[in-house]
């Protein structure tokens, strides 16, 4: 965990949006409850977006997560509500003067496709999957990508079969081993893990120059400001009760130290700080739709 002189600079990035099943995103939640914060259209499903962070700090432009991207054929497009037909990360990078080819790191909670399909060119009939970001190191935990190679029948529909191999192929692949905190080139992050919504999901925490005031890019252990709510889980989570403990854990940890929270599926907010009531309920404050090269000093 190293920290340099220059601040962090943090830009949020849309990616290619989705509408899911309500119910999925929600686990035993009753519509009843979730519907009042996320409508559902004729179809039952809510609007998710796919939301990366940029970290520029020490030279590096450094990616958390890549989306769902535009990889998907048109059946499979529509199956899984993915909106656009256009790689929309692509575009969102080109808004602050980037490209693909400018990223030096891609780092990935985990390998389902609603995170790293976003690495792959646009769908192309007739062609092979085709990695994007020529330049960039693809950094993902060794339980992660162990389950993307050998999925469980349960999710084996969440990942993408071609990508494991292509990111060994492309000889820019580091697999952080368990338990890796952190990662000599990459300054000012530092990593968690969870398991309760597939193994070994790696958490990355930025910080500027203390841990206090960090922010954690937490992927699907915490979606969105609605599943800061303790008892709120998926109904794709492996373990929900066992990702509750590690949300009331990482939630707890942020509110004491007045950390941030960046949610990816959120489509309003990007950012907010963690508070806790007295009666010990979790909410999102001081909240940001979105980051331009926010300084976490």
């Amino acid at each position: 965990m190293t920290a340099t002189a220059t601040p962090p600079l943090l830009t949020s990035l849309l990616g290619n949006s989705q509408r899911l099943d309500g119910g999925a995103m929600f686990g035993n939640a009753p519509k009843s409850l979730w519907s009042r914060f996320c409508p559902a259209d004729a179809e039952n499903r809510i609007a998710l977006a796919c939301r990366s962070l940029l970290v520029e700090v020490a030279g590096r432009r450094i990616l958390l997560e890549a989306g769902i991207g535009a990889f998907f054929s048109p059946p499979l497009k529509s199956r899984f509500g993915v909106v656009e037909t256009e790689h929309v990360l692509l575009r969102s990078l080109a808004t602050v003067g980037l490209s693909d080819a400018d990223i030096t790191d891609v780092v990935l909670s985990h390998l389902h496709f609603d995170h790293a399909g976003g690495l792959l060119a646009p769908y192309a009939e007739g062609e092979p999957p085709r990695l994007l970001f020529p330049n960039a190191r693809f950094v993902v935990g060794a339980e992660a990508f162990a389950r993307a190679q050998h999925p469980h029948a349960r999710d084996r529909a969440s990942f993408i079969p071609e990508l494991p191999a292509l990111l060994e192929q492309s000889g820019r692949l580091l697999v952080l081993p368990k338990g890796t905190t952190s990662e000599p080139s990459l300054p000012h992050l530092r990593f968690h893990y969870s398991d309760g919504h597939t193994p070994g999901l790696l958490l990355t925490e930025v910080f500027g120059s203390s841990p206090e005031g960090a922010v954690v890019f937490a992927g699907d252990l915490v979606p969105g400001a609605a599943w800061v709510h303790l008892p709120m889980t998926m109904g794709y989570d492996r373990y929900p009760e066992l990702l509750i403990d590690e949300k009331t854990a990482l939630l707890s940890d942020l509110a004491q130290r007045g950390g941030r929270l960046f949610f990816t599926h959120d489509t309003e907010l990007a950012m907010s700080r963690m508070t806790v009531s007295k009666e010990g309920r979790m909410t999102a404050t001081d909240s940001h739709p979105s980051l331009v090269r926010f300084a976490l000093t």
